[in-house]
């Protein structure tokens, strides 16, 4: 009988399914149902800087005395943050799974000091999420990419427990910002993060919103970028996130490289009880091929030779066309 177990960013996983950041995981009610219904991890929907700061500069009234104004939006962030730290705690109680935490930030500010009181909270591990366009015509080349280094330096200087690095996909050279977050002091990379997807109404003529969930082809992506980075920078470990909509996508991540996925949309458009799915199927396809452990499997399909030409890169193209008339 196969086991599923696995290690991701230093922690012990039962198996590779990770539920990740969203409203499924906003409460310890929900967090309890996705434990019992097997996940082997659950990332917490994110305490959002963004929002922190646009409410407390709501709430900031500029005709107040400075002192007072001060006090206001620093009892904002002082409230929002202990809301979530009641999420891990709660959750902690009742899930008997690693509770990873996530701050979706887009600056090295004091506030990034939070993640202390998240550690002592009680999270197994911090996820961090720098997600944002460069669109400044007067962007310098290469300030984005260091955005994240100065953000994960300063939190691992002020954590102990495991950091992963959550990317988006709008980076020239993810290997290049892979290999130096490793060297930062990140335990983990998950590839990719979702963005905001917009639309417009021709008949309105208005911007509205587009699919909020991701497909399954979206999967090719990080099925590329897993294939080349955990060749080409192996000492940290790896996580698959959007378009894993069948247990064959686990089972095409691991090949890749990775040691875990991270599953959100499906479980939206389905329920909870897909987790035991994808269980079932692993432990199958593992039997059938004779796996007896991830490990075995993991990273065998990605690029060995990082310096090469190799079919994540665009031989896959040449090789398509060339057998099609």
């Amino acid at each position: 009988m196969a086991t599923l177990e696995t290690t991701f960013a230093g922690l012990k996983l039962k198996n590779p399914i990770i539920v990740s950041s969203s409203g499924l995981t906003d409460s310890a009610a929900k967090n309890q149902k996705l434990s019992e219904a097997g996940a082997g991890a659950i990332v917490l929907k994110s305490l959002f800087e963004e929002q922190i700061m646009m409410e407390a500069d709501w709430m900031g009234d500029p005709n107040m005395y400075p002192e007072g104004s001060d006090y206001l939006v620093g009892y904002i962030r002082e409230h929002k943050l202990g809301e979530y730290l009641n999420l891990i705690k709660e959750s902690k109680k009742v899930c008997n799974i690693p509770i990873i935490a996530s701050i979706n930030c887009y600056q090295n500010a004091d506030w990034v000091e939070f993640a202390a009181k998240i550690e002592e909270a009680g999270a197994d591990a911090l996820e961090i999420n720098i997600l944002a366009l460069q669109t400044d015509v007067q962007y310098t080349y290469g300030t984005f990419e260091q955005r994240h280094i100065d953000i994960l330096s300063h939190i691992k200087k002020t954590v102990k427990i495991p950091v992963i690095m959550k990317l988006g996909d709008n980076l020239t050279n993810p290997i290049a910002l892979i290999d130096q977050l490793y060297a930062n002091g990140a335990a983990a990379v998950v590839l990719f993060n979702r963005f905001y997807q917009p639309d417009i109404n021709i008949e309105k003529m208005i911007q509205v919103s587009g699919n909020v969930f991701s497909n399954e082809s979206d999967l090719s992506k990080a099925l590329r970028w897993i294939g080349i980075a955990s060749a080409a920078v192996n000492k940290l470990d790896y996580a698959a996130s959007g378009g894993i909509h069948s247990p064959e996508g686990v089972v095409k991540a691991i090949l890749a490289g990775a040691s875990a996925v991270e599953i959100c949309s499906v479980l939206y458009q389905n329920s909870a009880t897909l987790i035991e799915e994808y269980v079932r199927f692993l432990n199958a396809w593992m039997d059938c091929k004779g796996m007896e452990t991830i490990g075995q499997f993991k990273g065998i399909l990605n690029v060995n030779d990082p310096k090469g030409v190799n079919t994540f890169e665009r031989t896959q193209f040449l090789k398509y066309f060339s057998s099609h008339e």
